[in-house]
């Protein structure tokens, strides 16, 4: 059997480490010297038996001279390759072609190979970081509130401590009361640093309860896969499920709608119903006389989906959030104007589809599918409520896509025509290709 997965660049690579020449190991493996240089240059196959001379000479594993088990690094090479050209001038047919040579990088310099691969695992770990910690610092009440109290108590101080050094005359019983405001102003600022490092010192403790009431919703989800099971015929029912876990009294009331929901939703749209209708939430709405916003609730909670889903006010603001990876959520508001989740509140009643690309590595594509409903629960002089859903499936689907983000202060599109702030990551990240400005009807 020949070997041909650029064993001769390797072997290449490991004679000139041994500092050998290669008349001496063509010589000592039983081949000519000519033969060697086809084979170094990957210009001959290599038959499983000069493979084992070679091996043998060059005093290593023939495994180690095919690059068995490389198959990932390649991998990672390549995606490595098209995250760092996705977006370049330039890019293209050349940039097709240098991804395609990830084998041969591979197999000449191993080393630098295997460093590439090591840094775009911790370029896309950072980018990660960024992502939840401008969603935490962004949108965490907690955090905001102390930081807000740390800096009014010094704005405090120092006004009082102003008054105090540049005026001479003050009245003896002002001067009691300025020091008397200073050495409380000097408590809360000292309580309110302890405070802020002691919630910056227990993230750990801190993220798994949830920074708000919907995130510990969330996580009580998550923990659950996403589906409750109690629910479904013979699970147990309401009852069931133990509500103990979420530490405020918000996060219950919220837990305790959301479970009288899926109840619902369990009850009018049976598991049968969701397997047979194809993922497509009209349909089984229209099969089960729901609407379509239970369809899509029912769709990306049953057992074992991978389809993530992000519910909306008619603000905008983000109300539950399934995700999925690869597709970054904010936690609250916020997120990218172009979502076709934000279109559809304009179109109730109408479905908006499109495929979208996020940026990062190899440009991970979703198929989007959003829906808008217009209830009136005070009746038919009442004000409109608008919610809005969109499903996010993981697909390969080729063809033009929609560019979005995750929200403008960590997405590195600089030419979004949707972008309200500039971009943290504007600087060390490709901005992949122009963002189009209408959602896309292709699916």
């Amino acid at each position: 059997m020949a070997v041909t997965v650029l064993a001769g660049a390797r072997v290449r690579e490991r004679r000139l480490a041994l500092g050998l020449r290669q008349a001496d190991v063509a010589r000592s493996v039983g081949i000519s010297g000519s033969y060697l240089n086809l084979i170094e240059h990957d210009r001959r196959r290599i038959g499983a038996e000069v493979l084992d001379r070679l091996a043998a000479v060059l005093e290593v594993s023939a495994a180690a001279l095919t690059g068995t088990g490389d198959a990932a690094l390649v991998e990672e090479l390549r995606a490595a390759a098209v995250a760092a050209g996705s977006g370049a001038a330039g890019s293209g047919a050349a940039g097709a072609a240098e991804v395609d040579r990830a084998a041969e990088m591979l197999g000449r310099f191993p080393g630098w190979a295997a460093m590439i691969a090591g840094q775009a695992r911790k370029v896309a770990q950072l980018e990660r970081a960024v992502e939840v910690l401008n969603d935490r610092i962004g949108h965490d009440p907690h955090l905001s509130q102390a930081l807000h109290e740390v800096l009014s108590s010094a704005s405090s101080v120092r006004s009082t401590a102003a008054i105090l050094a540049e005026t001479e005359d003050i009245d003896a019983t002002w001067r009691a009361r300025f020091h008397a405001n200073l050495h409380q102003d000097s408590e809360r600022l000292v309580a309110g640093t302890e405070a802020l490092v002691a919630y910056l010192d227990s993230v750990e403790a801190v993220e798994a309860q949830g920074v708000d009431p919907l995130a510990e919703v969330e996580g009580w989800l998550a923990g659950m896969g996403w589906h409750l099971a109690a629910l479904e015929p013979g699970g147990g029912g309401v009852a069931a499920l133990d509500l103990s876990g979420l530490a405020s009294g918000a996060a219950r009331v919220l837990a305790r709608d959301w479970v009288a929901q899926a109840a619902a939703d369990a009850n009018a749209m049976p598991m049968a119903a969701v397997e047979g209708c194809g993922g497509d939430p009209v349909l089984l709405a229209q099969d089960c006389g729901v609407g379509v916003l239970a369809a899509m609730r029912r769709l990306a909670l049953r057992p074992g989906s991978d389809v993530g889903f992000v519910l909306c006010d008619g603000a905008g603001a983000i109300l539950l959030r399934k995700p999925v990876p690869g597709f970054a959520m904010p936690r609250a508001g916020a997120a990218c104007a172009l979502w076709p989740l934000f279109a559809a509140l304009s179109r109730p009643g109408t479905p908006v589809t499109a495929l979208g690309e996020m940026p990062g590595p190899g440009l991970r594509r979703f198929g989007l599918r959003a829906w808008c409903e217009a209830t009136y629960p005070a009746g038919f002089g009442g004000p409109e409520v608008r919610r809005a859903g969109m499903l996010i499936a993981p697909v390969a689907e080729p063809g033009e896509a929609l560019a979005l983000g995750g929200t403008c202060r960590i997405c590195p599109r600089s030419t979004c025509p949707a972008r309200r702030e500039p971009s943290i990551l504007s600087d060390i990240a490709p901005a992949g290709p122009p963002a189009r400005s209408e959602v896309s009807t292709r699916f």
